[in-house]
């Protein structure tokens, strides 16, 4: 059967799932091809929007204006789907060390926006507290899973479940054909697919592995996401993700018994109160060399497009670029420069 709409979407992950909300709010037509089996770095994503980041603990890129619309956007999709996404959670900071304590406290001091004190004896019965401890505030937790769920079912009508083979994919004067669907713009946002993408395989991503542990930890409050060396968020009822590592240069894409231990030794020396082990998962993060996403439309070919590169702050970028893509195309607005895919003209004109 043969379908005609203005967007073919590839890739229902975070992006592509709002890419189709976004569109679909402007009763814009599109599809969505998506292969459900291979591995999707939204699925195993600790899905934490945090507007503090790194050992300084400086405010991250663009934080002022992405957070509040990501915000309002994870408000309004939740509204619509009738379905629970986006929970506030507070950041409670266990200091693992006196350089980091002294590091909070002298953010405290100089650029004190999201950062503030807490009482220590709140936590003492769950956790070992050597340094002390602080709180960011403006944190929030996103249930990725609800998430693509929701979208899925939204989007039932667009959905299309396949892999999708380039070589079936058609250039035409005003837009591409791809098996019996037309379309005016092609946007691919399939995470790491991208890399062997023809048209934007020459730009400089940077993929990097991360691994994560589902834990249950009975007892420990759920309204609150915990930080030492490493990142306690709730999942699901009792159960939590832990995590999770970064490593920029790996050869294998399975987990690994080193991460699994490394973090056990470090629950062990943090936790106070009886934990187990429930999962162990990895995922393939679509970063790149900048730490800037990938967005806009192909300078050889207009009716090709990319969203992609969000790297760790995908929850909160995702909505905002992906809005701002639609709207470059729609209506002419301006990408912002540092994330517009066309810094690397030269690189695609190769």
């Amino acid at each position: 059967m043969e379908k005609n709409v203005k967007y073919l979407i590839i890739g229902q992950g975070l992006v592509g799932t709002w890419l189709g909300y976004f569109l679909q709010q402007r009763n814009i037509s599109f599809a969505i091809v998506n292969d459900s089996s291979t591995a999707s770095a939204t699925k195993v994503a600790s899905g934490v929007m945090n507007p503090v980041t790194g050992r300084r603990m400086v405010q991250t890129w663009m934080i002022e204006e992405v957070l509040p619309f990501a915000v309002s956007s994870y408000e309004s999709f939740q509204e619509k789907t009738n379905t629970k996404i986006i929970n506030a959670a507070p950041v409670v900071l266990i200091h693992p060390s006196q350089q980091m304590k002294d590091s909070f406290e002298y953010r405290m001091d100089h650029d004190n926006v999201y950062l503030k004190n807490n009482n220590p004896l709140t936590w003492d019965s769950f956790f070992n507290m050597h340094f002390g401890t602080g709180e960011i505030e403006s944190c929030y937790w996103i249930d990725l899973i609800a998430f693509l769920e929701a979208g899925k079912k939204q989007f039932a009508e667009n959905y299309i479940e396949s892999n999708f083979d380039y070589n079936h994919l058609k250039l035409v004067d005003k837009g591409i054909d791809w098996n019996n669907i037309s379309a005016e713009k092609i946007i691919f946002c399939d995470g790491v697919n991208t890399m062997m993408n023809p048209y934007f395989k020459t730009l400089p991503f940077a993929p990097n592995k991360g691994e994560a542990l589902i834990v249950e930890i009975k007892g420990l409050p759920s309204k609150h996401i915990y930080k030492n060396n490493l990142a306690i968020i709730p999942w699901k009822e009792n159960l939590f993700w832990v995590g999770s590592s970064f490593e920029w240069d790996y050869t294998s894409t399975i987990p690994t018994d080193a991460f699994k231990q490394k973090t056990i030794e470090s629950l062990n020396a943090l936790l106070k109160i009886p934990y187990k082990i429930v999962d162990h998962f990895v995922g393939i993060r679509p970063a790149n060399t900048e730490r800037r996403p990938f967005v806009g439309l192909h300078p050889s070919y207009p009716q090709i497009g990319i969203c992609n590169g969000m790297g760790t702050k995908g929850c909160s970028l995702a909505p905002y670029f992906t809005h701002e893509l639609i709207e470059h195309i729609e209506n002419n607005a301006p990408l912002h420069v540092e994330a517009n895919v066309q810094r690397f003209k030269h690189l695609m004109s190769v």
